[in-house]
């Protein structure tokens, strides 16, 4: 088995099972410090012990390689043996339906890896598209996109569809914050040229309801919005702690999405399962969209699908009310509405 391939098929299966950053990074890193070595050069250094010596190489990671010149390596095969349950149980015929994913990080904001690898694993798990959704420049924690560095992204997604020997399709996206004032943090020139548009609440989450309500109500009337992004806000497990969810008043700003067909993000995180099951059911009542999105800051967390498959099948989401289980020429007619 090629020893590249081997690495980071385990990366995969460990931020698919939310393993701590170190070690995924730990065979992320190998397989790009390998990449260079031909077969034989690969193998000449197995065996003389050059490879444990190289730097940024540990014990496991030699493990791997070494028994990848000669098939299958033991600690792969254990990790696709429990990978072969699925991570949820329940919203298997939704799963199905899914075609694509609206929300998903690179290593140009606060994701781990280039956007050519999002992309190959979205192949590989068969979607048909992909939204990179990186952040908008307010949120520096999360090294936000400013609009120079928008534009050159945007150039990058453009050749990575010229590209493409299949249908798949990378769209241009963003996750804008929802400032306090309601505006998205971002040029509207600039949201104009992009396929999908994610707006999202990330600071002053404690803000009261009227506050908050006011907030959400003109970030989602913007034109530019396509979907509302974990609308809560909440964390429910994780490394990151938990966090209660933000307080708004849900009918009128489901109201307000439905008017302005703005889709309903399902995250499917499982540290964030949001929105909870009974503002899923209010939003159904209002007449909204929804969309199911990984909100993936690893290729390994593009397969959370499953999570949001299974809540929104056990709130009865109508299928059809959820446009990623659209063709890419209906979604895109439904996101460029506005512009």
């Amino acid at each position: 088995m090629d020893a590249v391939d081997a690495l980071s098929e385990i990366a995969f299966w460990l931020e698919r099972d939310l393993a701590p950053t170190f070690k995924v990074q730990a065979f992320r890193r190998a397989a790009t410090l390998i990449a260079g070595l031909d077969a034989d050069e690969l193998a000449d250094r197995v065996h003389d012990g050059r490879l444990r010596a190289m730097k940024g190489i540990g014990g496991r990671t030699a493990e791997v390689i070494g028994q990848s010149l000669y098939g299958l390596p033991d600690y792969l095969d254990n990790l696709r043996q429990q990978g072969r349950h699925p991570l949820a149980s329940g919203g298997q015929d939704l799963l199905v339906a899914l075609r694509g994913d609206l929300h998903s990080h690179s290593e140009w904001s606060d994701g781990t890896t280039p956007i050519d690898l999002m992309v190959s694993t979205a192949r590989m798990l068969g979607r048909d598209y992909l939204a990179l959704t990186d952040h908008s420049p307010s949120l520096t924690v999360a090294q936000g996109l400013s609009a120079d560095r928008l534009r050159e992204q945007l150039d990058v997604v453009a050749a990575v569809n010229t590209a493409a020997d299949d249908d798949f399709r990378l769209l241009a996206g963003i996750e804008v914050d929802i400032l306090e004032d309601g505006r998205l943090d971002q040029a509207p020139e600039l949201l104009d040229r992009l396929d999908v548009v994610v707006a999202s609440v990330h600071s002053k989450l404690r803000e009261d309801s009227i506050t908050m309500t006011r907030r959400m109500l003109a970030g989602i009337r913007d034109r530019h919005t396509n979907v509302l992004g974990h609308c809560t806000g909440r964390l429910v497990s994780g490394s990151r702690g938990t966090r209660p969810p933000s307080t708004f008043d849900a009918a009128r700003v489901f109201a307000a999405c439905a008017e302005n067909d703005v889709a309903v993000e399902i995250n499917c995180r499982p540290e964030r399962q949001d929105p909870p099951e009974d503002l899923i059911r209010r939003a159904i009542e209002a007449g909204c969209l929804f969309s199911l999105d990984t909100d993936a800051h690893a290729p390994g967390h593009l397969d959370f699908l499953s999570y949001g498959a299974e809540r929104a099948a056990a709130s009865g989401v109508p299928p059809d009310r959820i446009v990623t289980t659209w063709p890419v020429d209906r979604l895109l007619d439904w996101s460029r509405a506005g512009q």
